[in-house]
């Protein structure tokens, strides 16, 4: 599928609040992983292992391709980074495509 410029214009705008909101809730994981009862080290641990797994996921890190969006978008929500109400603003082709993969996944 060809992403329009519209498309991918729209995507590079929204992706950065897209990945900040999902972090703001990776943070507050963390809180609660530190606020637990467990001894200061095994929390450290904890989350020197969920911060290296983390930044590797499309929610915080990503790499911008316009021939790759629309599979980025599938991810996206899949992983519960975004719904698809999330893309109510983009065309109706991009729409029916996500659709299209998520329904086949």
């Amino acid at each position: 599928m060809e992403v329009s410029k519209s498309d991918w214009k729209l995507f590079r705008a929204r992706i950065g609040d897209w990945q900040e909101a999902y972090m703001e809730r990776l943070l507050q994981e963390y809180i609660e992983l530190l606020t637990g009862a467990e001894n200061a080290s095994e929390k450290f641990w904890k989350l020197e292992e969920r911060v290296k797994k983390d930044k590797k996921h499309p929610g915080v890190l990503v790499e911008l391709r316009k021939s790759n969006m629309i599979y980025y978008i599938v991810s996206l929500i899949n992983l519960g980074v975004i719904t698809t109400s999330d893309l109510k603003e983009f065309s109706e082709e991009l729409k029916e495509g996500v659709n299209f993969l998520l329904n086949r996944w």
